[in-house]
Formats: C-alpha cells, structure tokens, sequence
C-alpha cells in the first residue's frame, strides 16, 4: 500500500520526443532546396556527406542529407522529403528521396535501387522484347519462310 507521501508526488508519465517534427504526421513532404552545404561527419568519421539546406511547404528550414553517389541538385530545386537520422551529422534529421521531381537517381546502381531510386537497367523490358519478335516475324515474312527454324 502506498504511502500519503507517494500519492500526494504522483510520478507523471514522460511524452516521447519525435523524431521528424517538421513533418506534422506526413510520410513525406514537398520542399525546396535553398542552398547546398558539405558537412563533415562526428569524431570517429570522416568524410565529406552532401546536405541541403532545404525549406519545407510549411515554410519551415531543416537540413536534408542527400545520399549517393553524386547529384544534380541545385538552388530552388524541388524535392521530396522524409524523415531519417543521419547518426554522423549533428542536426540533420531528414532525407531527400532520389529519383522524384528534380532530384535524380543514382545510375547504375544494382544493389539497394530502391533507396536510391534505381530502375532495373541491365534487362531489356517485355514490351522492347515482344517489339524485336514482331519486327523479326516481319523479315522473315518479307523473306518468304513462313516458320522460323532454329539451328541445334
């Protein structure tokens, strides 16, 4: 049984800090890159990690960590925004997606695409498969065989 004194100082329940305030419950968001900063990482790093200075559609400045190899990013540049910790850059808490509106994606890229906004580029896609069997039926039309044979 609790005593008079633990029910008078009643502990209160602490709230949970988020993370990606600036985000007000959206997966994303729209921004535009203000001005493109390098960074160098904390103590036991050390690189050189691409950031933008970018302001959300809220009107709100934040850092986005632009991951990568290079960009093509520029000044008044429109990108989409979501939230992720950069653990080796102190206040930057957000991530810019590759591959919509003005940021490109990172080319030639076969592992972890989807981060980087990679399509599969190393296949020919169905649709260019079935175009190069129809033109092949068209010649071999034109020539006057009416079934191709293959050779064993």
């Amino acid at each position: 049984m609790p005593t008079l004194n633990q029910l008078y100082f009643i502990r209160q329940k602490k709230k949970k800090k988020k993370q990606n305030k600036l985000l007000e419950a959206c997966p994303q968001k729209r921004a535009v890159c203000t001005k493109l900063v390098i960074m160098s990482p904390r103590k036991p790093n050390s690189a050189k990690r691409k950031v933008a200075k970018i302001r959300l559609s809220t009107r709100k400045y934040t850092f986005g960590y632009i991951r990568g190899e290079g960009h093509n990013l520029q000044k008044f540049a429109h990108v989409l925004v979501h939230g992720g910790l950069i653990p080796d850059l102190p206040g930057v808490h957000y991530r810019i997606v590759r591959g919509k509106l003005d940021l490109q994606s990172v080319l030639k890229r076969r592992q972890g695409r989807s981060k980087y906004g990679t399509a599969i580029w190393w296949k020919p896609k169905k649709r260019d498969i079935s175009l190069t069997m129809a033109k092949h039926k068209a010649e071999m039309k034109a020539k006057g065989l009416k079934k191709y044979v293959r050779a064993n």
